[in-house]
């Protein structure tokens, strides 16, 4: 059976390989997979899902002129700070209510206001928080991050919203850059284009939010800022000095986007029994709270026409 079971998931990960197969199923795949028969590989795949993130990431900067990247970047720096700020802020608040004791209220905050696990990974040891409550944070974030896949662009095509109101959207209110780009990819080339890169903007918060974090708690420890983030912007510069090299810049984005299928497969492989049952009430409380308080809001605002 266990190696009836490693070929079978081999075979599902090469099928993502095939351009027939969209991020949302190559996402149920891989959770149908690991919750019925179990990753044979969890430890690895979360570790080749994290490295062909940031690849494909870097490779979908290809597809876009500098130009583009600076327009929306500027654009959504200032809302994307005043989103992180209340977000962490309304978080803690909700901890505070739901009494969740220790860091796991901070580190959920932190995750949905930023950058789902990365930033709960890079602040964790800021605030000196312990390996359950990391482990409790991460599990939350992560269960959200499959639903948001799934969720937000059947929620877009019913509001009819264009591909760069679900771009933004996106960028704003899912908490993994995978996710962010698994559910722009599913609703077009240009959400994704566009949600990738106010993800990229909200990810830039990681170390500053840190840094803030440190200082209160009066710890020294140091979280490292994302190094893909400049690889997507190299790789866009790239594609604006050299555009007599178009053809390979696209085809280069165009690997990256299928890869992001196999990394949502990995992703989707990373949410197993034993990871729900990590998950107590009330951080899953919290978070989904949290969640549904900035996902209604940004919509709102969005298409009030408040964020262009």
């Amino acid at each position: 059976m266990p190696k009836i079971q490693k070929i079978v998931f081999l075979l599902l990960g090469a099928a993502c390989l095939i351009p027939a197969v969209t991020t949302p199923m190559a996402l149920a795949a891989g959770i149908i997979f690991s919750l019925i028969f179990g990753n044979p590989w969890l430890k690895k795949s979360v570790a080749t899902s994290q490295i062909l993130l940031k690849l494909s990431v870097i490779g979908l900067g290809f597809g876009l002129s500098i130009q583009d990247v600076w327009t929306v970047g500027r654009s959504s720096v200032g809302y994307t700070a005043v989103g992180i700020t209340l977000t962490i802020a309304t978080g803690l608040i909700l901890g505070r209510l739901l009494h969740i004791r220790g860091n796991t209220s901070a580190l959920i905050s932190c995750g949905t206001a930023i950058c789902g696990g990365s930033a709960i990974a890079a602040i964790a040891p800021v605030i000196k928080a312990k390996d359950d409550e990391t482990a409790v944070a991460l599990a939350t974030v992560f269960t959200l991050n499959a639903v948001a896949l799934i969720v937000f662009p059947l929620i877009g095509h019913h509001f009819n919203l264009t591909q760069h109101q679900f771009g933004v959207w996106a960028g704003l209110a899912i908490h993994d850059t995978s996710s962010v780009v698994g559910a722009a990819a599913s609703y077009g080339a240009q959400a994704l284009d566009i949600g990738t890169t106010v993800k990229l903007t909200r990810a830039a918060w990681i170390a500053p939010i840190a840094l803030v974090a440190g200082l209160l708690v009066r710890s020294g420890g140091k979280a490292k800022f994302p190094l893909f983030i400049v690889g997507f912007v190299a790789a866009a510069g790239l594609h604006s000095l050299l555009p007599q090299f178009s053809t390979l810049w696209q085809a280069l984005s165009n690997v990256a986007r299928q890869f992001l299928v196999l990394t949502l497969f990995l992703v989707g492989s990373g949410l197993t029994r034993e990871v729900l049952q990590k998950i107590g009430i009330w951080p899953l409380l919290q978070g989904v709270t949290l969640w549904i308080i900035v996902s209604v809001l940004t919509l709102i605002v969005i298409c009030t026409g408040i964020i262009a």
